[in-house]
């Protein structure tokens, strides 16, 4: 079933908005409704063209009003984020009860047909004893217990629940790993742009990347098309985060585990990066996703690996080594030679 009028939430943001301009231009959508707490800035909302702003915060219970007054039979929830405009209750509160809220509203509704949700890899966390690929069935060795990933453990526990509620409404949620790209500012696009990339000593993970233009696609997809299920997303192939940070040209600064905390407060504290437990714990052991599914049910295949996908980010945002490979080997043994007096 083709869907008619759409509404997508957090158009405020690179997904949300990028995706409510691209289902604009598409002739057999007839009515786009991007939903945000805040405006987009002005160029995305030049680019949403015939897109409906509607300045709504979807806590509110009266977003069921939107829903039912546009008559919205396709939703489409991009708004789940990670990078906070406030503190981390604010966070939360964005995440979960907007969720709720927003769920609440397509259970009352009986025109709403399709439900898409943007999730995370984030909600298999990251451990030792983690397996060489998550499929979609596996569940995480080590529940995620704060911050972004548990908000997203707990979406989907929602999300699941109102499947079962409303069996004649599909439900796709999508599992991006992370997303990176020249236009897209997320926490691991921040961290490979600091100019000495901490790591904690004597790990060096596994990291799996996602094209922006790449998820866009996918939740376009998923929008047009009756593809009901929890698929994961993420590029071919994976760098070990040594490859990626000496790919970006950065300085690479291996920490002892006990610093890691103090560090990643200095770090936030300076609003460089929002360094939380969780993103830690992702940064030692890494994640890898199996996208079987992806390619075979979803029928969708990505067009960046990886590497190609970091190496755009790279390029787009103008990243240039700090200094010469001869140059990054002496100041790598340097910091080797400090961390190795100080453990």
């Amino acid at each position: 079933m083709a869907p008619r009028i759409v509404l997508v939430t957090g158009v405020s943001r690179f997904l949300g908005g990028h995706l409510a301009a691209r289902l604009a231009a598409d002739p057999h959508v007839d009515r786009v409704l991007g939903v945000d707490a805040v405006p987009p800035p002005p160029d995305l909302l030049r680019r949403m063209g015939r897109t409906e702003f509607v300045r709504a915060d979807i806590r509110n219970p009266l977003i069921a009003k939107v829903i039912a007054r546009a008559e919205v039979d396709t939703v489409v929830h991009a708004s789940v984020t990670a990078n906070p405009h406030g503190p981390r209750s604010a966070m939360k509160e964005l995440n979960v009860i907007g969720t709720m809220q927003l769920l609440a509203a397509c259970q009352k509704s009986e025109r709403v047909r399709r439900l898409v949700v943007k999730s995370t890899a984030a909600v298999y966390g990251a451990s030792p004893r983690d397996p060489a690929l998550f499929t979609e069935d596996m569940a995480s060795n080590d529940l995620p217990t704060s911050g972004y990933a548990k908000d997203a453990a707990e979406v989907e526990d929602y999300v699941r629940a109102f499947a079962r509620r409303r069996q004649d409404v599909l439900v796709t949620t999508l599992r991006f790993a992370n997303i990176v790209g020249p236009r897209v500012d997320t926490v691991l696009t921040r961290y490979f742009a600091l100019p000495v990339v901490p790591t904690v000593l004597g790990h060096d993970a596994r990291v799996q990347l996602l094209h922006s233009e790449d998820a866009l696609a996918v939740l376009e997809r998923a929008t047009l098309h009756d593809l009901p299920g929890v698929f994961n997303v993420g590029g071919d192939g994976v760098l070990m985060l040594s490859q990626a940070i000496r790919r970006a040209g950065r300085v690479p600064a291996p920490v002892p585990a006990a610093a890691v905390g103090p560090i990643g407060r200095l770090v936030r504290g300076a609003r460089l990066v929002d360094f939380s437990p969780e993103q830690v714990r992702f940064l030692n052991f890494g994640r890898v996703l199996d996208t079987t599914r992806l390619r075979a049910e979803f029928g969708f295949t990505p067009r960046w690996t990886t590497r190609q996908a970091f190496d755009d980010f790279v390029t787009g945002r103008g990243l240039r080594p700090l200094v010469g490979a001869r140059r990054l080997a002496a100041v790598e043994r340097g910091i080797r030679d400090v961390v190795a007096r100080w453990s």
